[in-house]
């Protein structure tokens, strides 16, 4: 590394800008440890300015643990299946409202999987004129500014997670909820988790996969997971991205929610590859 990256906050709580870095180039040791100490302590990390295929985006995912291929069998990049598309245009360059509607509730990736990933990476290939951006909210300071009761009661409790069929998952998809290649059976994971590097506990509850809680009737749940929701994702936590083409923004699927903003025309393209990353 002949000089040393910088970093620039673009949020109030999220969203942090590292400079002096092209992703294209092999990254050497002293490179790649300086973007993992940084992204333990900024969970959104953009990469402006970068240009890279499907398998160079894998090929930076890979430095940090396991890419997989996504659930959707659909998006999935054709020559690189650990890579897939994030788009509104589809295969006959038609407005895909499947595509359009896409991830625009607050989730966090993936945990209906047996296994949960460590993070997931954009990188933006064509973006609207206007808006068009994705939300990202932090669930750490989500936890920290609970009322000790709901940190107490929540402590005991198990959540349910399948997939997106929890109050948000059901409201933006309903009975279609896209194509995938096997069946995933409900999985049982805390309410409140800890970060695994940093130690700081986390609200660990998302509407889109979260649907209820173990001893609990739904008729409870579910007010409860929204509740736990809007807490979430008031705006003093919440970091909006403005996409440029060829920003690369990771972020850390433990600590944060996120959504597409769905605010922008759909008759303007939206194009982005992304990975998602598991442990090895």
């Amino acid at each position: 590394m002949t000089s040393m990256p910088e970093l620039r906050p673009l949020g109030e709580t999220l969203g942090t800008e590292a400079l002096g870095i092209d992703l294209s180039k092999p990254l050497d040791a002293d490179t790649f440890t300086w973007i993992a100490d940084a992204f333990a302590q900024h969970p959104v990390l953009v990469f402006r300015d970068q240009h890279l295929n499907a398998p160079e985006l894998a090929a930076f995912g890979r430095r940090f643990g396991k890419p997989r291929q996504h659930a959707l069998i659909k998006y999935r990049h054709t020559d690189c299946p650990e890579v897939s598309w994030l788009t509104n245009v589809d295969d006959e360059g038609k407005v895909d409202w499947y595509g359009v509607k896409r991830a625009t509730d607050w989730h966090t990736d993936s945990t209906f999987e047996d296994e949960l990933p460590l993070l997931a990476i954009l990188h933006a290939k064509e973006v609207p004129p206007e808006k068009g951006g994705t939300m990202f909210t932090d669930m750490r300071l989500a936890y920290d500014t609970l009322a000790d009761d709901r940190k107490h009661m929540l402590s005991g409790l198990t959540a349910l997670h399948g997939r997106s069929i929890g109050p948000a998952g059901e409201k933006l998809y309903g009975d279609f909820k896209g194509v995938t290649d096997k069946q995933y059976r409900d999985v049982r994971r805390p309410a409140i988790t800890h970060h695994p590097v940093s130690g700081r506990p986390i609200l660990f509850v998302n509407p889109m996969h979260t649907y209820g809680f173990v001893g609990m009737e739904q008729e409870k749940a579910w007010p409860l997971i929204e509740e736990l929701a809007n807490h979430a994702t008031q705006e003093r936590f919440v970091y909006y991205h403005r996409w440029r083409v060829g920003d690369v923004l990771m972020w850390d699927e433990r600590a944060t929610m996120h959504r597409g903003a769905g605010d922008y025309d759909p008759q303007q393209r939206r194009v982005m590859l992304r990975t998602i990353v598991y442990p090895n």
